[in-house]
Order: C-alpha cells, then sequence, then structure tokens
C-alpha cells in the first residue's frame, strides 16, 4: 500500500522580499526560498505550498495580511487567470527597476565577469497596446475560471477563442479584452466569434484533432497596415463553405485588415511553416518601417514583436558597433536580417547566418528592397556548422561581430571560432541575461565587457532584452 503524502504546510504572515524568475516573488522562511506568483515585494502574506524540495519550494498567496506600497492595480479582468502580463501588479517603474536589477545579478553571479556600471534600462513609451503580434486559438473545450466553477452555473455551450491555459494544453480562456495589442485585436476577435458562434461552425478539438476553426493570427505594423491569417482545418465540402463564409465576413466588416489570409492545416500541431497560405483578400505581406528601411513581413516572418522599442534595441546595437563605414560585419543569428540591414548603411559589408531558410530568403528580399542587396550577404544553415574557422578565411576576418542568439544562448563551437576570429568588437544582443551571462564567462579569457544597456521590450512581463558590449583585450 503507497504511503500517503504529508500535506504541505501553510505559511502564515510571511513578507515578499524580492523579485525571483520567471515573473514570481521571493520570500525566505527559516532560510528556505519561497517562490510566490501574483505578489509583490512588501506584501504580507499567507503562503500555501504547493512544492517543497531540499533548498527551495513553490506556493501561492491564499490571504493578503497587508498590502505593499509598491503595488499597482490590475487593469485586465483576466489577470491572474490567462497566464501572462503577471507583473501588472506592480507599477510600471518598479517593473523596470527589477528588470535592470535582474540583469546584472545574472551578469555578476553566473558570468563573473568584471563589469561597468549599468546604463539605466531604456524603458518602453507604451507600456499597454505595444504588441505588434498576437495569437488567439479557437478550442471547444472552455476553460472554466474558479469563480464560474463555484458558481454553479450551466453553461449551454463550451467554445472559446482567446489564449491558452498554462498547463492545459487542450484548454482556452475565453478573452473579451486584451491591452497587448491596439483596439483592433479585440474588434476583430470579438467579432468573429460572435459570427461563428451564430452561424454554429466548429471550434477546434485538440484531442480528436477536428473542428473547422483552429486559431487567428493578427499583425499589426507601425505603416497602419494590418494582416490577418485564420487557421482552418477542412476536412469537407461543406467546411470548405463554410471557411469561405468566415473569410467574406471578415473581409466585409473589417476594411482596414489590408492582408487577408488563410491556411488550411490538418496536422496535430499549429505549425504553417510546411503549409500553402492563401491570400482572399489583399497582399500577402505587410510592411515595417524603421528609419528609412523597410521591412517587408510575411505570415511566416519573424519579426520583433514590439516594433518601437525594436528600432531602441537596434540603435543601442548600432551604437555599440562603432561602425565608420570601413568594417566588416558578421550578424550572427540574423533571422530576417533586420540588424544585419540597419547596420549595413554604415558598415562596409555585412555577413548574415541565420537557422532558418525561410527568413534568410525575407532577409534578401528586405536587403534588395533597401538598395543593400550589394552590401549584404546571407546564409541559411546550423550556426555551428556555418561559422567555421573555414567559412571565415574565405569571407574575411570580421571587425566586428554581432550576435543575437536564441534563449539557449550560443554553442560552445560557435563561442570558440568566435574567439578564433578575434574581432575588435562584439554586440551581444540577448533574450536570456542568464545564458548570456555563461557566454560571457567564455568570452573572458580574450574580451572584456565595457557596456551593459537593457532595453525593455516587454511590459507587464519579466521578460528583458540586454546588449553587451565587449572589446578585444589588449596584449
Amino acid at each position: 500500500m503507497a504511503r500517503k503524502k504529508k500535506p504541505l504546510p501553510l505559511l502564515e504572515n510571511i513578507l515578499i522580499t524580492d523579485i525571483a524568475a520567471e515573473g514570481k516573488a521571493l520570500a525566505k522562511v527559516d532560510g528556505l526560498a519561497v517562490f510566490v506568483p501574483y505578489v509583490v515585494p512588501g506584501d504580507v502574506v499567507d503562503i500555501q505550498l504547493r512544492r517543497k524540495k531540499h533548498s527551495y519550494a513553490e506556493g501561492e498567496a491564499v490571504k493578503f495580511h497587508q498590502l505593499s506600497d509598491h503595488r499597482a492595480q490590475p487593469f485586465c479582468k483576466h489577470y491572474g487567470v490567462c497566464g501572462g502580463c503577471k507583473w501588472q501588479v506592480l507599477p510600471y517603474a518598479e517593473q523596470i527597476r527589477y528588470k535592470q536589477k535582474q540583469v546584472m545579478d545574472h551578469l555578476q553571479r553566473i558570468g563573473k565577469v568584471d563589469l561597468p556600471e549599468c546604463r539605466p534600462i531604456l524603458g518602453s513609451r507604451q507600456d499597454r497596446e505595444y504588441r505588434n503580434k498576437l495569437e488567439f486559438g479557437f478550442s471547444n473545450k472552455k476553460w472554466l475560471t474558479l469563480e464560474q466553477v463555484k458558481s454553479g452555473e450551466k453553461f449551454d455551450q463550451m467554445n472559446a477563442l482567446g489564449f491558452h491555459i498554462p498547463g492545459a494544453f487542450d484548454k482556452i480562456l475565453d478573452i473579451d479584452e486584451c491591452f497587448l495589442m491596439q483596439d483592433i485585436n479585440n474588434r476583430i476577435r470579438n467579432g468573429l466569434r460572435a459570427f461563428v458562434l451564430e452561424r454554429g461552425f466548429d471550434f477546434y478539438d485538440l484531442r480528436g484533432n477536428r473542428g473547422l476553426l483552429r486559431n487567428i493570427m493578427l499583425r499589426t505594423a507601425s505603416t497602419g497596415e494590418v494582416m490577418l491569417l485564420v487557421q482552418f482545418c477542412i476536412t469537407s465540402d461543406s467546411e470548405r463553405e463554410q471557411a469561405l463564409e468566415v473569410m467574406d465576413f471578415l473581409h466585409r466588416e473589417f476594411p482596414e485588415i489590408t492582408a487577408l489570409l488563410y491556411v488550411n492545416n490538418t496536422k496535430c500541431n499549429d505549425t504553417i511553416g510546411d503549409l500553402d497560405v492563401i491570400t482572399y483578400a489583399g497582399t500577402d505581406f505587410i510592411y515595417e518601417q524603421m528609419e528609412g528601411l523597410r521591412f517587408k513581413v510575411g505570415p511566416k516572418s519573424f519579426y520583433q514583436t514590439n516594433s518601437e522599442q525594436a528600432y531602441e534595441l537596434y540603435k543601442v546595437t548600432r551604437d555599440f558597433a562603432g561602425l565608420t563605414g570601413n568594417e566588416l560585419v558578421y550578424d550572427l543569428y540574423t533571422g530576417t536580417g533586420t540588424i544585419a540591414n540597419f547596420v549595413a548603411q554604415k558598415a562596409r559589408f555585412v555577413v548574415g547566418i541565420e537557422y532558418v531558410p525561410e527568413a534568410i530568403a525575407d532577409a534578401k528580399v528586405n536587403a534588395a528592397l533597401n538598395g543593400l542587396d550589394k552590401k549584404t550577404l546571407f546564409y541559411a544553415g546550423d550556426m555551428k556548422d556555418i561559422l567555421t574557422d573555414a567559412f571565415i578565411d574565405e569571407h574575411g576576418r570580421p571587425d566586428v561581430i554581432i550576435t543575437d542568439p536564441p534563449r539557449a544562448g550560443m554553442h560552445a563551437d560557435v563561442v570558440g571560432v568566435i574567439l578564433n576570429a578575434a574581432p575588435k568588437r562584439i554586440v551581444y544582443v540577448s533574450c536570456n541575461p542568464a545564458t548570456q551571462a555563461r557566454d560571457l564567462q567564455l568570452l573572458d579569457t580574450k574580451y572584456r565587457v565595457v557596456a551593459v544597456q537593457p532595453v525593455d521590450m516587454f511590459p507587464q512581463t519579466h521578460h528583458v532584452e540586454n546588449v553587451v558590449l565587449l572589446e578585444l583585450k589588449t596584449p
């Protein structure tokens, strides 16, 4: 007979003292670190432990005895349920203060390298409606909030259009209002949901891989252009007719959509990289604009989700690169070549490398669009396979390397090639200061950190970008 687990304790009157990783806050109880979501430093709460390890525990606040002076009122009705915007309870000035602190904590604790004083974080002018891309899923299994469950309310239908609930992969929280993007996201989503509910069209059943309506992706641009991609799961002629009804409704009711697209996806996942996108009305792309440059953004393209702050990030990157017009620049993890094109105007030549072939195709299009195709060269492939000593022998030793890797940071082989190439300057852009710190330690054999500049791309969340300038140490 299995031994019954001992219930985890309730910790009473606990002071929250700091902000921790993943948007959670921190309390210390008899030397034990306790991580708690949806609270802020200065709150005094009762914590029900949900998980306990030797050196740390996780719990949730079940009662508030005292609210912190550094606390804001959440502005979204879905706060605490949808899983996003966890820092709404922190005033924005406090959010960016903690982000800067976390950047330096990571660099000091993990990197263990000599650091200059951190430059003040560049906060976002907009702390709401800053995103240019959102995705919403359809599901025939609506997520019910605790209040709805307790109310005993009977639901005549369980269809939902909104965000996936963390930890419940087949459940969707019905979203009425989202402040991450301009209000067009609310008008389109809510209008579409009302239409398809009235028509009785099937919402997607993830477990059964059936149901016409699968998800929507909305993109807006600083140029005012709007893209909407609707993902269907069409398995019959009648469903095809229904899909066209949906597209006709969207075209009729939302004339501001300049690129109205759809895709038929009968696979068991939502990825569309290998699927044909059909243009129902308008173009199959939108344009982003930045400092006189234009970037063509398609439904499969990557583009920074905060356009205004992306500009600030790229300006820092270019300034750190210290370009005079004579430099050969390597742009690693170039994506769709946004940084490469942005710095090419002030460099002699830029070589960009990226894993995703479609992204490299976009990078070449954008270079040609901006008259920079004679100053840029792009390669697709795994970074550690492309960026080799032989590659550098062929294309020239770079004066500057710009690197903007994914959250996992750079492969050790890539770091090794960078060290062998020995550019004068490295500009390291990171969305994960922890892995950035690890890589800085590897680069420390030849490089010193001379500038650190955090940039907040994602208000109301714990995520932060950080740009580090490294210079070759003198012998």
